[in-house]
């Protein structure tokens, strides 16, 4: 069948992006679901800094890839052996599909699926398999196994989390990305307790989500940090007790102050390593610093080595918010409809797929949490 895709055939074209388009809406060919596949109709898909890397090049991507990993979804068709799913359900995709037979999906650590990563960089579904094509009938890959910047998309079932039907899939899209790494970077990897101290290091939409995490987690202070006043108002609207401006030469003094000599734990959301620096010089001794940020891959973080032993320090990678989503999703999603969760305030933006390119130019200025593509007419056009 014939689709409507965003598409990205090169990267690191230069913006502003509503001028120079890197994303192309193309009409694809999309292949029907295979064993253990699934397609679907795009209800809501959210921008992420992460899809700003690809176009960037910061996040090397095979190419050309129809882009977006955020999404919610209705399924129209099921491939064979699909269990636990039917047509017309809603569905949350979680963006590393997890095989659950691997040692990490084994041992509870989903995120680090082998199946999975192995299929997210080499463009292809959890089955090896790509479903797209372009009009020249060459192949068009996935992006981390969504590709939900399209009408609709074939995806692996062992990606997809079913959610209830009446949630408003512009809210729920958000519970893919944002809220299950941000939130689960408090949660899951920190696993921040009631009245320990915290800094947020970097408030798009996954800072926010982790702050939002924290928070109901008690911690307390609770620090947000950034470089723009109005995301640091936003932090204090949204639970921070206290904000400091990054880009201030007495930031750090400014954080282990509020915190009585450095928090228990940092959180560091942006993907640059002085962002990462600023988080572990912050962290108190014996305390943790997690690293949700997804830097260049040319990028070194490099700290005094003696300090993880002499101080007792940890520094913790967190992926996709160290989540197993068949057990998250549901149990945020719950705590979002009764008020401990307001994920809500994230959506800043609605958009169409045609508006695509001037919504990354709008994530790269900073000016926006999340932005998502509304996809209710049938086309998101």
């Amino acid at each position: 069948m014939k689709v409507r895709a965003a598409v990205l055939r090169e990267m690191g074209i230069p913006g502003p992006y509503a001028d120079s388009r890197p994303l192309q809406i193309e009409e694809l060919d999309l292949a029907p679901p295979g064993p253990g596949e699934m397609r679907v109709r795009m209800l809501a898909a959210g921008l992420c800094h992460s899809d700003l890397s690809v176009i960037n090049g910061s996040r090397p991507r095979v190419m050309p890839m129809a882009l977006g990993h955020e999404a919610c979804a209705e399924i129209i068709e099921l491939g064979a052996d699909v269990r636990g799913f039917a047509p017309g359900d809603h569905v949350v995709m979680a963006f590393v599909p997890s095989c659950g037979c691997c040692a990490p999906c084994a041992s509870g650590r989903a995120a680090l699926c082998e199946s999975g990563a192995q299929s997210n960089l080499s463009g292809t579904l959890l089955s090896g398999q790509r479903r797209w094509s372009g009009a020249d009938g060459g192949s068009v890959n996935h992006h981390l196994g969504v590709s939900c910047f399209a009408e609709q998309a074939v995806i692996s079932a062992r990606s997809a989390v079913k959610i209830d039907a009446d949630l408003d899939p512009q809210i729920a899209a958000l519970f893919g990305c944002a809220v299950l790494t941000g939130v689960g970077a408090a949660v899951n990897t920190a696993a921040l307790r009631g009245g320990q101290s915290a800094a947020i290091v970097g408030l798009g939409g996954v800072g926010m989500a982790a702050l939002l995490g924290a928070r109901m987690c008690g911690a307390n202070p609770l620090i947000a940090v950034d470089v723009l006043a109005s995301k640091l108002d936003m932090a204090r609207q949204l639970g921070a007790t206290h904000v400091v401006a990054a880009d201030q030469p007495d930031a750090l003094t400014q954080i282990r102050d509020l915190s009585g000599g450095g928090v228990d734990c940092a959180i560091e959301c942006v993907g640059s390593t002085a962002a990462l620096q600023l988080a572990y010089a912050a962290t108190a001794r014996g305390g943790t610093t997690v690293s949700a940020g997804l830097p260049d891959p040319s990028q070194q973080f490099a700290i005094p080595a003696v300090s993880l032993v002499a101080e007792e320090r940890t520094i913790k990678g967190s992926y996709m918010g160290s989540a197993v989503p068949s057990r998250d999703l549901p149990r945020y999603i719950a705590l979002y409809r009764d008020g401990r969760l307001p994920v809500d305030a994230l959506l800043s933006h609605r958009l169409t797929l045609n508006e695509i390119n001037a919504g990354f130019d709008r994530l790269a200025r900073g000016e926006a949490l999340r932005q998502v593509i509304d996809f209710s007419n049938g086309a998101g056009a």
